[in-house]
């Protein structure tokens, strides 16, 4: 954590005002600056693109505030918080000037650390009970910036936005009751390629941007250019840019100044309302951040009262986070349909000088209660006149739906080619896939290649419909370090206290107190009690235990083969997959995939969270040719070996699904059936837990996948059994079965 009392202590910062470009992530931290009722910025870009740089350079434009002498909370004279813990403050209290503080919390920050809690030094060597502040109350008044905030433990990002939301820090814990204001500029950064934010997070951000590294020549070179001259000489540099910041900063302050006066009429009332229904946002929320990022930036541009302009400006801003229906959904705003929302929304409105429909003076003309003419269609008041699938069917979409018509998934639909049924020499099908049949209606063909060969291109458009089906919880037995997550038991920082420890407790979260009072009881004659009061050493301090939930990875290997008919099992496993995924969205899971075939094994999915660069990958998958299941299950051994070393917490489940043919050996003169039971013998011996999914089908089964599933210490189920609404309970069942 580090804390800036001042914008000119310490080295010079990178101004604000040498940014080059980004003027959307500029713009959304000034709005938020000039109305942090707008409720903080979201900045979502790649790494390398200057989000932390712009946020610390803002700190600098900030005005300083009179803050109250002595006073932890940083209250103003002129309003001290009446609840204040170090208050009350007597009306004019002796105050001070204090610049605007900028805060950066640490992902690895503890919950108390953010909050506050009981100083436990106190509290044993004076027997008082005293408040320790957190990092709420230091950000009072000034700006709170948590880098990789997709990255923090998600009961933080809950606590961090209730106090953005309402302005204020409750505390209760340890035996403390405090509640003081915490009203800052919340600003978040993250790389969508570590993972996403839960929807639930993610809609309490006011604004979000998207930044990216420009690909125009020159600005990369002045980026460059500006970067290396600040590098030499930092005062400089910053002195150059001085007249720019003290306008920037002068302009500011002018807004804040503002705003409070800035008129929002009915009409832009109503044409917000009439976009945020247009993009069937879900909630209230984005009405607000829009009306209140609308008034702002009209106070920013020196104007009274909010115009069209402003909108379009705020909505921009805050509708492309609150537009996913699914984390499978890209997240993201077509200018253009913003656009066409706003000219609907200005026919709806009808011309300026007219009355709004309220103050209607003809009691026979449309209201915006008419059964008979909806005013909220897509295409405004004249939609009645059509039925709901003429949105759907005709050749513009409507804005807010999916404009590529297939769910949002990105997987469409594609014709059926002749060809298509992935086994080692069936018949060629153009007819659609039937129930037990192993053919899918959406696939692709590429040139068959036979044993060894390119093989077949699987397109998982029907995974794409399996993934939206809810998938139940699983957890892998037993009790995990703690990897942060919703799903498998694990001992935590932060859970439910289920015994004592001998180990020293260093925080008062950490205190088990029955347990120190019985450690410490027999010592008391000893100590020399004569009075009331318990006399405490350090040594009697015991630890307590805490339980919760942590995430998973989940390693699915998955027989790519001819002799699978892979298209059906690769649809099928691709639909777990994805649900998986879906649902480690919001458990904060790893989900990774290795196919093998020909005569190789692939990590076709790396261990990830990120679920744009899933869907990428999953979105087509290659199948045919022979059967390297030993070299598979080594390759799945080697991927958990490297994510155990570089997330050694995570603990691992390997869903394997293969028909228990092998016709490749994973060493010259080898046996390709032995050489695959003592690979899975390797992953008993690693401790993994596997599941093994039988894949075989037809009226001659040899049942090689239960032998396999015996070597691997693991369960056998078959297919039919792995859907996207069953493989949890299917697992848990299977491990709770086994421990037991």
């Amino acid at each position: 954590m580090s804390t800036s009392t001042a914008p000119a202590a310490g080295p010079p910062r990178f101004p604000f005002s040498a940014v080059v470009g980004h003027d959307d992530l500029r713009l959304a931290l000034l709005l938020n600056a000039v109305h942090p009722g707008v409720g903080g910025v979201l900045v979502r870009g790649e790494k390398g693109t200057a989000k932390s740089t712009a946020v610390r350079a803002l700190a600098a434009l900030l005005p300083s505030h009179a803050v109250v002498e002595a006073c932890r909370f940083g209250c103003d004279p002129a309003a001290p918080d009446p609840s204040c813990p170090d208050g009350p403050h007597p009306a004019g209290a002796a105050g001070g000037p204090r610049p605007a503080r900028l805060v950066e919390l640490p992902v690895g920050a503890t919950e108390d650390r953010l909050v506050g809690s009981l100083d436990l030094e106190k509290a044993l060597s004076e027997g008082r009970r005293a408040y320790q502040p957190g990092l709420l109350a230091d950000a009072h008044r000034g700006v709170l910036y948590v880098d990789e905030v997709n990255l923090l433990h998600d009961h933080l990002v809950d606590l961090l936005l209730d106090a953005a939301a309402m302005g204020r820090a409750h505390v209760e814990r340890d035996g403390v009751s405090v509640s003081h204001a915490a009203r800052f500029l919340l600003v978040g950064t993250m790389n969508p390629e570590e993972g996403e934010l839960r929807p639930q997070l993610l809609d309490r951000f006011g604004l979000t941007v998207e930044v990216r590294a420009s690909r125009d020549v020159d600005t990369r070179v002045e980026v460059t250019r500006r970067r290396m001259a600040f590098e030499d000489d930092p005062a400089g540099f910053v002195a150059r840019f001085a007249p720019d910041e003290t306008a920037t900063a002068a302009r500011l302050r002018a807004a804040q100044a503002h705003v409070s006066a800035v008129a929002v009429s009915d009409r832009e009332l109503r044409r917000i309302a009439f976009v945020c229904a247009r993009f069937d946002v879900d909630g209230m929320r984005a009405d607000l951040v829009i009306t209140r990022a609308a008034a702002a930036h009209a106070a920013w541009e020196g104007r009274d009262a909010v115009t069209a302009d402003d909108v379009r400006v705020a909505a921009r801003l805050a509708l492309p986070h609150r537009r996913r229906r699914d984390p499978f959904d890209e997240p993201g705003l077509d200018p253009a349909e913003l656009d066409r929302a706003l000219a609907d929304a200005e026919d709806h409105l009808g011309p300026e000088d007219d009355p709004d429909p309220d103050d209607d003076p003809d009691p026979g003309g449309p209201g915006p209660d008419d059964p008979a003419e909806p005013q909220d269609g897509p295409d405004g008041p004249d939609a009645g006149e059509e039925p709901d699938d003429a949105d759907r069917t005709g050749d513009t979409p409507p804005v807010g739906g999916d404009p590529r018509g297939d769910g949002g998934t990105g997987a469409g639909e594609r014709a059926e080619a002749p060809g298509t049924d992935g086994g080692d020499g069936g018949d060629d099908a153009t007819d659609p896939a039937t129930p037990g049949d192993d053919r899918a209606p959406e696939t692709a063909e590429a040139p068959a290649g036979g044993d060894g060969g390119d093989g077949r291109a699987v397109v998982v458009g029907d995974a794409a419909r399996l993934h939206r089906a809810t998938v139940r919880k699983f957890t892998v037995p037993g009790l995990g370090a703690g990897a942060p997550g919703r799903r498998s038991r694990a001992r935590t920082d932060a859970g439910r206290v289920v015994r004592p420890s001998g180990a020293r407790a260093t925080r008062a979260a950490d205190l088990h107190l029955p347990a120190t009072v019985l450690a410490a009881a027999p010592h008391q004659a000893g100590r020399g009690r004569r009075g009331p009061g318990l006399l405490v050493h350090r040594d009697d301090l015991r630890r307590a235990e805490r339980e919760g939930r942590e995430g998973n990875l989940v390693l699915f290997v998955v027989d790519a083969s001819g002799s699978m008919a892979a298209r059906r099992r690769m649809t099928a496993v691709s639909g777990a997959v994805l649900g998986l995924l879906r649902d480690a969205y919001q458990r904060r899971d790893k989900v990774g995939l290795v196919t093998f075939r020909a005569r190789e094994a692939e990590l076709a999915l790396p261990p990830t969270s990120s679920v744009p660069t899933a869907q990428q990958r999953l979105s087509r998958l290659r199948t045919g040719g022979r059967t390297p299941l030993a070299g598979g299950l080594l390759k799945a051994r080697a991927v958990l070996d490297a994510e155990r070393r570089r997330d050694p917490r995570r603990r691992p489940l390997v869903v394997l699904l293969t028909d228990g043919r092998a016709t490749v050996a994973a060493r010259d003169g080898g046996d390709p059936v032995a050489d695959s039971r003592r690979a899975a013998g390797l992953l008993a011996a690693d401790g993994v837990h596997t599941v093994v999914v039988d894949c075989e089908a037809g009226h001659v089964r040899l049942g090689l996948a239960a032998p396999l599933a015996a070597a691997a210490g693991g369960e056998l189920v078959t297919l039919d059994e792995l859907t996207a609404d069953s493989v949890g309970d299917l697992v848990r069942e299977t491990r709770s079965a086994r421990a037991a």
